[in-house]
Formats: C-alpha cells, structure tokens, sequence
C-alpha cells in the first residue's frame, strides 16, 4: 500500500520503475525488430532471430551460453546502424508498438506516486533511444538507460560504453538520489528480475512485480511484496488525464545515446563489463527540477 501524499517539509522521494516485464508486457526494443527491418536495418532471418530472443527474453529459460551467444548476436546486429534513423523509427511507430503493452496496473501507480508527489524514474537495462521517448509516453520525470559507442559517423560501432544492468542500476539510483535529494528509505523501487535485487535492496519499499523465479524467492523470504501485473491497456482508453501529450524526461545516469538493440543486447551481457555511471541531464523548459 502507498504512502499518502509526501510532507512538502521532508526530503523528496521517487518511485523506480524497471521497463520490460514491469510497466510493459515485452521487451521494449526487441519489440522494434520489424519497424526495424521495414526501415532496411536488419533483414527478415534477423526479425526470426529477435523473434526467437523476444522468446527466450519472456520465458526466462536461456542458459549462459544460450545468453552469450544472443548477446554477441544482438551487439554484431546494430553495428553500422545510424542512430537517427534509429530514433526516426522509434518515434514513427512508438505509440502503435507500446501503447498497447502497457500494463493498466503500472499505469495506475505512476499516477498514484505523481499523486503523492514522488518523482517516477524509469531505470532500464534498454537503450536511450526506446527508453527516453517510452518514458515521455509514461509521464516518467527521469530516464536512467544504457548507452553504446557512436562513431563519428553518427553510427554505432557496436560496443556498449555504459550498462544499466544489476549493481550498476543501484548505482545510478544512489547517484540520482544524492543529486535530487532523495530519501531512498522512503522511495519505492519495481522489478520482475533477480538482476534488479540490488536497485530493490537500495529502497525502503521495494517490490517484486511479476518475478521470475529467483526474485520470487528472494521477495518471498524478504517479505516484499509481489505484485501481479497482467491486464495491457492503451493509454488513452484511461482517463483523460493519461492522454495528454506527453512531457520530456529528464535523462539522468548515462542514458543519452544508448543503443536501440540493447533490451536484448544488456539483458544477455556478461556482468564483468561494467563501467562507472555518468550523468548527463537537460531540463525541461522554465523548469530546474521537474
């Protein structure tokens, strides 16, 4: 159950919300594969093959070297790829793809912490490029997501320079946290994955949100709570208040320039390639800290 609305007098507080699995139904950029290939990036045996690891990515029954061999798939894919046009595609097919995967429930609770005056941060192993415009939809105050090299052809050259997976999540969440002010033992934290149990460790409420099995037991042993989230719905068959334009986002923990492949790409990628977070933000017009 949610706190009442924050005391104005005490440190703010935010509510982290992981992307796939959580306030989505699928993995965001995988979820991209066929806008993808209608827009010449990749061809159709690599849409079977995203198909496939879309696959995997929802059961959650890949072995490490099935996850390493998808991995090396995923980074190979979106080298030479041109990131505007990867953010062209993404803007272009965003609310008929999305829209419709978002979970009613994840929906409701970023309208219940915005109602008590928490800030809402979507913390995603996805890249920017998915990420930022997915949080603009949400409503979300800031974007925490990973980020691949670009050349100086405004291309990528197929390596990851910042992952926003497990402990590096944490990371970012005590960054924001010291930069905002926030009062992690008041703020709230949502995942589906074990990989997220050190962002959920790093809040005073945190939540397991249609966990696999590791998380499950972790959360189950923990006492935190187990949400169930199961009913997708378009945004705009909600209230009228979610069907207004959406707003800009605030990028925080390195998430400018992440790669378009990575939901799949960090999701699969060995944990001993870790670099530290860096922060670039850009505020929203007449505003310092919305």
């Amino acid at each position: 159950m949610l706190d009442p609305v924050e005391n104005r007098s005490l440190p703010r507080t935010a509510a982290f919300f992981d992307l796939d699995k959580t306030v989505i139904a699928k993995s965001s950029t995988l979820t991209f594969s066929k806008s993808f290939y209608q827009g010449g990036l990749i061809n159709r045996r690599a849409v079977l093959r995203t198909a496939y690891t879309q696959f995997v990515f929802l059961a959650g029954g890949a072995d490490h070297d099935q996850m390493e061999r998808m991995r090396a798939y995923l980074s190979s894919l979106c080298r030479g790829w041109n990131v505007q046009q990867v953010k062209e595609i993404v803007a272009e097919t965003l609310h008929d793809l999305i829209d419709p995967i978002i979970y009613d429930e994840a929906a409701s609770l970023i309208e219940e912490h915005h109602a008590a005056g928490r800030d809402v941060v979507i913390v995603s192993t996805s890249g920017a490029e998915v990420v930022e415009p997915i949080g603009e939809l949400l409503g979300a105050d800031r974007v925490v997501a990973t980020r691949m090299v670009v050349g100086e052809d405004g291309c990528y050259t197929g390596d990851v320079e910042y992952y926003a997976y497990g402990p590096t999540k944490a990371e970012a969440v005590r960054e924001l946290a010291e930069s905002e002010g926030y009062d992690l033992t008041r703020c709230y934290a949502y995942s589906d994955s074990a990989t997220d149990v050190p962002m959920l460790e790093a809040v005073g409420h945190p939540h397991a949100v249609n966990p696999d099995r590791t998380l499950r037991k972790e959360a189950v042993a923990r006492e935190w709570p187990i949400l169930d989230f199961h009913r997708p719905v378009r945004l705009k068959q909600r209230l009228p208040s979610l069907s207004r334009p959406p707003r800009p986002v605030l990028v925080a923990a390195a998430a400018v320039g992440a790669a378009a492949v990575t939901a799949g790409v960090v999701w699969l990628t060995a944990r001993s390639r870790r670099s530290p977070a860096a922060t670039q933000r850009s505020g929203r017009p007449g505003s310092a800290s919305a």
